[in-house]
This record gives structure tokens, sequence and C-alpha cells, in this order.
């Protein structure tokens, strides 16, 4: 049995956190997926790259909310330079009018949700995962990791939050970073799909978020869910795979 846990460092330094988890078996490759649905799948982007625009009340990127939230929460651990959450990244891309592209269709589909929610999304070849996919406080560092795009290991930090299993880290610096080991491909078939919220005002945009999330994989990557759970203080871990 195959577990996720988020382990008690995580919820010592967010406690009001919650993550939503969508386990999906079965899904399409990028071939398989019909030029229907692939078509949609653009519009359904574009229009997210347009609602984005909802939640940039202000031209300085750390000054909107849905920004400045997670700027607050990266100061709560240990982070490489420079380091950002994902939703920041994507955000700013909208503001400077460089709207979020196609990359492979669950990747989009994916993006899609992260922009018009305004919440860090990602998404892992659970496939790929060694043991249990746990997040938590990484005490002395140094888990192996070779970033998407990258030819050289970027190991983590000594109390850097992450994601990570036996055989290294997954995501880095909580939702900064994925790693090539885990990616989603153009062929993968089973997936770990991960949206993270700390702002509890916003929960209710995290429940429509991973339905939303769950029907269009449903709909356009003919996914079968088999698992989809809030993990929360309270509830902090789930089984992904029998």
């Amino acid at each position: 049995m195959q577990k996720f846990t988020a382990e008690p460092s995580f919820w010592e330094i967010l406690p009001e956190a919650s993550i939503g988890i969508i386990v999906v078996r079965n899904m399409k490759t990028a071939d398989e997926v019909s030029a229907e649905s692939k078509a949609e799948i653009a519009r359904i982007l574009a229009d997210a790259n347009a609602a984005a625009d909802t939640h940039l009340t202000s031209d300085t990127i750390s000054e909107n909310e849905v920004v400045a939230v997670w700027r607050r929460a990266y100061q709560q651990f240990k982070t490489k330079k420079g380091a950002r959450c994902s939703i920041e990244n994507l955000l700013k891309r909208v503001l400077k009018g460089n709207p979020v592209g196609s990359i492979t269709p669950s990747v989009d589909i994916y993006n899609a949700i992260s922009l018009k929610y305004a919440l860090p999304v990602g998404g892992e070849n659970v496939d790929a995962i060694e043991g249990d996919f746990r997040l938590g406080i990484d005490a002395e560092g140094g888990k192996p990791f070779l970033p998407i795009g990258e030819d050289e290991q970027a190991p983590t930090l000594p109390g850097e939050l992450c994601y990570y299993d036996n055989a290294g880290a997954i995501c880095r610096c909580f939702n900064w970073r994925d790693g090539q080991r885990t990616e989603l491909a153009d062929d993968s078939r089973n997936a770990i799909l991960v949206m993270e919220c700390v702002d509890g005002a916003r929960l209710s945009d995290l429940h429509a978020a991973l339905d939303e999330f769950a029907g269009l994989m449903q709909r356009h990557m003919g996914a079968e869910i088999v698992a989809k759970q809030l993990i929360t203080k309270d509830n902090p871990e789930m089984v992904i795979a029998e």
C-alpha cells in the first residue's frame, strides 16, 4: 500500500493549510487525446489566462493577495534564493502580457485550473514515485533532485519544505520546482495531482477547483479518478495505491 502523507513538520509551520489530492489512472497519452479535446483544452487554457486577471488587482505582483499569502508562507521555511510559489510564476506571466502556453494536455489542464483559481497545482507520474509520497521539512538537506530542464543535481537545503519519496526530492521549496524523475510526460498513464491552499478563507475555492480538475481529467484525458481527498491537519494522509 502506497500513501501520501503531510508530516507533522509541515503542520507545525502551516497549520491552516489544505492540500487537495487527485489520483488518476489509465489516462490517455498525448497522442491518444482527440483533436476535439485538444482544441477544447486550448480554449480552456486561453480562458484561464484571461480569468487570471481577476486575481491581479495590482501591477506589483507581490501586492496581490493571492501571491502575498504565499510569500508569507515561504518565509516559514528555508528556500533557495529567488524561489517562489508556482502560482506567482504563472500570474507574473499574465501580468506581463505573456500568457501561459501549451505544454502537453494533462499539464495544460492543471495550468488552466491553477490560473483560473489562483492556486498552485502540480502533477507527478505516480508510477515513478518510490515508496510513500511525503510532504515535510527536510531537516538535514541533501535529498537528490534533478530539476526539469537541467543537467546537474540541485539537492535540497537543510530546513527546506519539500515533497519527497524514498529516492529523493520530488518538488523543491514546497511547490516551486519539479524534478525530472517524476515529471508528467506525454506518455504518462497514471498521475497524482496536487493542489495547495494556505488561505483558510479560500477553502471553498479549493473544493471547486478540485472538482473541476477531476471533471476535466475524466472528460478530456479519459482518466479514471481512483481517489480525491482533502488533506488537512486532522486528516494528514491517504492511500494513493493499493
